[in-house]
């Protein structure tokens, strides 16, 4: 039986599908994004009437729906894409589980929109100037760099959390519980900024590289690049014919080809190499100090006990606020999610804190 659940979902999904459509550069895509956020309303609509439901009462977009729409607006239209992916996986997989409990037979419908979105998203049998506006989204697709955030900032506030109450439980001392604090959000902050920049360093060297040796292939043996391309172009749905031709269109500019080359062959795009791997590194410091920061903040004014319990209520509110927010990506519920996260964090905490409390008493 359809539930309210089920009915809110359809009207989200509605509600973003239009955001996309109206978004969309490509007239083809938008049209489709169009259709689609049309039949999720009708889906709704059919549920209403099914459940003896009164029209007037037909839900309007939920709060998450919104948010996602603000985040949307932030990190880019793929964020929304993803999102959209997730839920419709979700679904898909419901109906699966539920055909599966009645044997009923699968339709084509149950996974359509999976199949669209994989198809948009992996530029399946997308042809001419529309293959190269979707050669990248299957890389940013679902908000990575929110997801880069939310993961540093719980990172940093779990951590220092734990470290805070651990000294807290030693020593009961305002000053040691600021040092350490401090120290860990600097330590950590600082090995968290430097990882990112290796790991984007040695990315875009290794990028380069690649790229190197795809020219030299190109110079040396363009008749064989272009077979290969065709052959790519094939492998992707498009009939045998046209491949062929718009690879040889491709390898008419030497530098088109490279790059179509590099991101079909090697799978890099050339916006992988725009990233700095400085901002990488700065943005993963200050997310992880602002999550670090928290449970410091009342050592500053205060010590002992009330410092110790305002802490550990700054720090379980900033990891509600984690777990709701990482619900953007799940599609479960906030207070669930929100709550989980709380629990685990206390329960890390409390282990910490009784460690040190036990080794705290061993040295007096």
């Amino acid at each position: 039986m359809i539930n309210l659940t089920n009915i809110q979902t359809e009207v989200d999904a509605s509600y973003l599908y239009a955001i996309l459509a109206a978004k969309e550069k490509d007239s083809t895509v938008a049209a489709i994004f169009k259709e689609m956020s049309d039949i999720e309303r009708s889906h709704a609509l059919s549920f209403i009437k099914k459940n003896g439901m009164s029209l007037d009462h037909f839900p309007k977009p939920s709060f998450r729906a919104k948010l996602i729409k603000r985040f949307g607006n932030w990190f880019g239209s793929d964020f929304i894409l993803g999102i959209l992916l997730n839920t419709e996986k979700s679904l898909a997989s419901s109906i699966h589980s539920a055909r599966s409990q009645t044997n009923t037979k699968t339709s084509l419908s149950d996974t359509a929109h999976v199949v669209i979105l994989k198809n948009i998203i992996e530029n399946n049998k997308i042809e001419g100037t529309n293959l190269a506006q979707f050669e990248k989204r299957h890389r940013s697709v679902g908000g990575n760099a929110l997801r880069a955030a939310v993961l540093g900032g719980n990172d940093g506030l779990v951590s220092n959390f734990s470290l805070v109450m651990g000294i807290a439980g030693a020593t009961n001392g305002q000053k040691e519980v600021l040092l350490t604090g401090m120290a860990g959000l600097l330590a950590g902050a600082l090995s968290m900024a430097l990882g990112e920049w290796i790991s984007v360093k040695s990315s875009q060297e290794l990028y380069e590289n690649q790229m190197q040796l795809e020219m030299d292939e190109l110079e040396h043996n363009p008749e064989g690049e272009e077979r290969e391309l065709a052959l790519i172009y094939m492998s992707k749905g498009i009939e045998s014919e046209k491949a062929k031709q718009m690879a040889h269109e491709v390898m008419q500019d030497k530098n088109q080809a490279h790059e179509v080359l590099v991101r079909e062959e090697l799978g890099i795009s050339s916006e992988e190499l725009k990233g700095s791997a400085m901002e990488a590194a700065l943005a993963s410091f200050f997310f992880f100090a602002i999550g670090a920061l928290l449970p410091v903040i009342p050592f500053f004014f205060i010590g002992g006990i009330k410092a110790t319990m305002l802490s550990a209520s700054l720090s379980a509110l900033g990891l509600f606020l984690i777990g709701a927010i990482i619900t953007l990506f799940t599609g479960k519920s906030m207070l669930y999610s929100g709550m989980r996260q709380v629990i685990f964090g206390l329960a890390a905490a409390a282990i910490t804190y009784s460690i040190g409390k036990w080794i705290g008493v061993s040295l007096i």
